[in-house]
């Protein structure tokens, strides 16, 4: 497995207000009318990321999949400083730089990306998966642990049912029922990809558990890193 140094770039908002601005700008290149490729077709790859705020430290992890077997392809890690305070709503300008240096570190073409967190259900519809989507050019998905800030009706509790995850009367995302019983999680668009083919990837990466296999190995991953680091020297 590599593990990079993500270092932090020279134009990179420092502010609230330029960050703002920076979403406003990018969310109009967000893609919303393709599909997406099939699940369980060719690879895919989950993201997350984790904090030291008392060492001033993230580390970021890239995971790639196939998409078939759920075997684990390719692992990269990226280790570096914070780059934004805690901001709800810019959060993916924590975490960006680290995991785009991750994903640039793996050895082979990542395929769609699953992050731990939102795309369009976000309060300026430009959530991490959103940000990513746009600056890789690749697909993405949004799939969190918790509604945000926005309303839904519980999905039955059979795998696979889903409830509208509402903005007022829009539609931002879905809540997914990955296991008999157990709570939603919840699934929006990220860029070029469309809601259904989003819930159906999560559901294929979810065979066992209530999170995708995508984001639970990602997860331990960026845990692992962090606790090995030793940036800064």
């Amino acid at each position: 497995m590599t593990t990079v140094t993500a270092r932090i770039p020279d134009d990179w908002p420092a502010t609230e207000e330029r960050a703002r601005a920076v979403q406003d700008g990018l969310r109009a290149r967000v893609v919303l009318d393709e599909p997406g490729p099939p699940p369980g077709t060719g690879r895919v790859t989950g993201v997350d990321v984790a904090y030291d705020d008392e060492r001033d430290v993230v580390a970021a992890a890239a995971v790639v999949l196939d998409a078939a077997t759920l075997d684990v392809v390719a692992e990269a890690t990226a280790v570096g400083r914070i780059s934004f305070p805690y901001v709800p709503g810019l959060l993916a300008f924590r975490e960006i730089p680290a995991v785009l240096a991750a994903l640039d570190a793996l050895p082979c073409p990542p395929g769609p990306i699953v992050c731990d967190g939102y795309g369009r259900a976000h309060p300026r519809r430009f959530g991490l998966a959103s940000h990513l989507g746009v600056l890789t050019g690749l697909p993405t998905i949004g799939v969190a642990k918790n509604p945000f800030t926005f309303t839904y009706d519980d999905p039955g509790t059979a795998r696979g049912s889903t409830s509208p995850l509402l903005a007022g009367a829009e539609e931002v995302g879905r809540a997914v029922r990955t296991r008999e019983g157990v709570k939603p999680v919840f699934v929006s668009v990220g860029h070029r990809m469309s809601l259904d083919n989003a819930c159906a990837h999560t559901l294929a990466l979810a065979p066992a558990y209530r999170l995708p296999e995508t984001t639970r190995r990602a997860d331990a991953l960026c845990r692992e890193a962090l606790r090995s680091a030793t940036y800064p020297a």
